[in-house]
């Protein structure tokens, strides 16, 4: 074992620290880390597919106020989940970190709870990305044509080709992946800085909103049809919540220095979100015929030619993010696979030799992320209560961890021991947990309730008994059954002489084999 650990580097040597062979070639840069974490927000492409909901539910200075008010919250989201995968670099992410942040006799339970969490609100983040994604693109029919009709199998027939070129895409080497992805960030930010240029440059001055109307009560207008203001201005939080802050500790075992994520764009989404609110025009013209306010402000203020052009480049921006996302958790499901978490006798948590990328999970990520789509052409209700589990069941996610490791962070089995990035163990840390834990669990209750009134069987919200029927299924499955193959995150370090690395190594030549056919 002597010359496996000198031949490693630093994040390598922690990962080997923590029971796990690296299994991923660090090939993403300093550059490609930052891009992939930009591009798994999203920015434009996220307020683009979200915009629609603060506007028409609270009003345009609900659109400015609940971003800036959720990006403060969430950056205390970010900053305390990033001191967590920062002293646990491995691809499973938090899933494998809350294990590690609670007693031995706890560590099964706990992995298995927050492991399917955030495996299956990732799936519905990448089914709902993509569908938006699916939507934003035929969005621009009604623009180049008048008489173009956006039916449910146009949406879906683009939503599942688009997954499986994802799909494709994700499946190349580490090395490819890493050089694709690096570009994300300019376009990202490239296409925000160019749209709020280009929208104050051709909006008039005499046509911009007064402050009063951007910034105060003026642009407050309650659209949730019978809920109190209060509500209809904090279901505008929906449009900065729906953010996968783990992302690149999904591919930490194939990055440097892990830990140097960004923690969030913040800023540059809340001075987006104003200048298209300065320039928003009539509020009873919006969302337009395309369905997309913020399509239908970019046509009215640049012309179609103009609007189209750069909306070219927002769907761009969203096609990153599932192209990352896809990314993130298929190395989640290759980590649950490599634990024995799913009823595949790990053959999930095999990792290509061919490729150096997790082929099988790759591809069993993308087919379950086209099943959420393809349920929206027998049941949209049905298929947007999935997509609405993505926030809660991420979320929830989150904040275990967070909340074991200041639980059990001296205990003798746990010893927290902190990562690059560390917020010390004064009131900073503290403060940022606390508040991220309380704001969590206050917005998890807020996307349960349904979002206008009166409320029927067709916009009932169904997220939050999703959300707990998983709970109460994988706990069932857990006792019943996956607690005698489940054990928790365990280690894969194993001595080459030894019988079962023998027969390991047998395996993966068996496996590598049928890889290639």
């Amino acid at each position: 074992m002597a010359s496996l650990h000198s031949s490693v580097d630093d994040d390598d040597k922690d990962l080997l620290a923590l029971g796990y062979v690296p299994s991923f070639k660090r090939e993403f840069s300093n550059l490609a880390t930052i891009s992939f974490a930009f591009s798994i927000m999203g920015l434009c492409s996220s307020i683009a597919t979200t915009f629609n909901t603060p506007l028409t539910l609270g009003g345009p200075s609900t659109v400015v106020w609940a971003w800036i008010l959720g990006a403060t919250m969430c950056f205390t989201l970010g900053s305390s989940i990033a001191e967590i995968v920062s002293a646990f670099p491995t691809c499973g992410g938090l899933y494998t970190a809350s294990a590690q942040l609670t007693p031995k006799k706890y560590r099964a339970i706990v992995g298995w709870v927050v492991g399917w969490l955030n495996i299956l609100g990732q799936i519905a983040g990448v089914s709902s990305t993509e569908f938006g994604l699916s939507g934003m693109i035929l969005a621009a029919g009604p623009c180049l044509d008048g008489d173009f009709n956006v039916t449910s199998g146009k949406v879906v027939g683009l939503f599942a080709g688009l997954l499986i070129l994802h799909g494709i895409l994700n499946s190349v080497g580490t090395r490819h992946l890493a050089r694709f992805t690096q570009y994300f960030v300019f376009i990202n930010l490239g296409a925000t800085a160019l749209i709020i240029i280009t929208l104050l440059a051709t909006t008039p001055r005499s046509e911009m909103h007064p402050a009063s109307y951007v910034f105060g009560k003026a642009g407050l207008v309650n659209g949730t049809g019978g809920w109190n203001n209060g509500l209809s201005f904090l279901f505008g939080l929906l449009s900065v919540q729906w953010t996968d802050y783990d992302a690149t500790a999904h591919i930490s075992e194939e990055v440097r220095r892990a830990a140097y994520a960004v923690l969030g764009t913040g800023l540059i989404g809340w001075l987006f979100n104003i200048v298209l609110v300065l320039c928003s025009g009539d509020l009873a013209l919006l969302p337009g015929p395309s369905g997309s306010a913020v399509l239908q402000i970019m046509t009215m203020r640049m012309g179609k030619t103009g609007a189209l052009i750069l909306w070219t480049f927002v769907c761009l921006t969203a096609f990153f993010v599932v192209q990352t996302a896809l990314q993130a958790v298929s190395r989640t499901i290759f980590a649950f696979s490599r634990d024995h978490g799913l009823p595949d006798r790990g053959f999930f948590g095999y990792n290509s030799r061919w490729t150096h990328t997790p082929l099988r999970a790759i591809w069993l990520s993308t087919f379950l992320s086209i099943l959420p789509g393809l349920l929206d052409l027998a049941s949209p209700v049905a298929a947007n209560a999935i997509f609405s589990l993505t926030a809660i069941a991420l979320d929830l996610s989150y904040i275990i961890p967070i909340f074991l490791r200041r639980v059990y962070q001296n205990h003798p089995e746990v010893m927290f021991k902190p990562g690059p990035f560390y917020m010390g163990p004064g009131l900073l840390g503290w403060t940022a947990n606390v508040v991220c834990i309380v704001w969590t669990l206050f917005v998890c209750v807020i996307f349960s309730f349904p979002t206008v009134k009166p409320v029927d069987r067709l916009n009932m919200n169904y997220a939050s008994v999703i959300t707990v029927g998983v709970m109460f299924l994988s706990l069932l499955w857990y006792f019943l059954d996956a607690h005698r193959h489940y054990k928790g995150p365990k280690s894969d370090i194993r001595d080459p002489d030894t019988k079962d690395e023998k027969l390991q190594s047998e395996e993966d030549k068996k496996a590598e084999k049928g890889d290639l056919a």
